[in-house]
């Protein structure tokens, strides 16, 4: 089965991925690679397409992802939930486990320690990102024993700001939060502002003393061929969204 399956250099030879909508076994609206459990999927075919995007970086692997609830929340985990924990970033030092988030817009990101093997994700739509969502996930991050000068990130595929139209209101928090974050909005053909999500992210990660920071820059709103979005299928009105998954891990070691 082919999967598009978006990479980030600076990760090294860490396992990971961002997954589009290609290849596994979804049907109808959501057809594709549907990795989410909202998404009035089979959830057999949930489980199905989950676990051919584990088996494309680590053969076997199980993955721990949490209920995503737009919460700074971040988890340290060691073994697949046998409850999913209402979070949207997890890290781990555990070798062959893969860390998930599911998105359809909001901001994938992963992260990793190669050297002191610590890996995270984290799920940053914008009320996580402006709550904390990535601080806390580096923070948990340098509690396992990462250091901050080595920590790379990567944000994936999301909603761009051409297609991210606001309202005015929209901007408040981030302008109470500091002035200079009117950088991340620009008036769109409506008049209307438009929210840059993916710099946001990656201001904040820079913030938190992050130095290596990889962007996609790829837009699943624009890209239907690749990508599910929460927003063009709201636009259409409809009644359900696809979410791809993002993955990482620490392979493990050779017997």
């Amino acid at each position: 089965m082919s999967l598009d399956i978006v990479t980030a250099a600076p990760l090294g030879e860490v396992a990971h991925g961002f997954f589009g909508r290609a290849g596994g076994v979804s049907t109808g609206q959501v057809a594709g690679l549907q990795c989410g459990y909202g998404a009035d999927d089979d959830p057999g075919a949930v489980d199905a397409n989950r676990r051919f995007a584990a088996d494309a970086l680590i053969g076997g692997a199980s993955i721990a992802a949490p209920y995503q609830v737009h919460s700074p929340d971040c988890v340290i985990v060691d073994a697949p939930f046998d409850v999913r924990p209402e979070a949207d970033a997890v890290a781990t030092t555990t070798p062959g486990l893969l860390l998930g988030i599911v998105t359809a817009d909001c901001a994938p990101v992963l992260l990793a320690d190669e050297e002191a093997g610590v890996v995270a994700a984290a799920h940053a739509g914008w009320r996580g990102a402006i709550g904390g969502v990535t601080d806390k996930t580096v923070g948990a991050m340098l509690s396992l024993g990462a250091r901050l000068e080595r920590i790379t990130a990567a944000v994936g595929p999301c909603i761009a700001q051409t297609s991210y139209e606001v309202s005015p209101q929209f901007a408040e928090p981030f302008l109470a939060e500091d002035p200079d974050n009117g950088r991340f909005f620009s008036e769109g053909p409506s008049g209307k502002p438009h929210f840059d999500l993916e710099a946001y992210v990656a201001a904040r990660l820079s913030a938190a003393g992050v130095r290596r920071v990889w962007l996609a820059g790829l837009d699943t709103y624009a890209h239907e061929d690749r990508f599910y979005s929460f927003r063009r299928s709201t636009h259409r009105g409809e009644a359900t969204y696809g979410r791809q998954i993002s993955l990482i891990g620490i392979r493990p070691q050779p017997v």
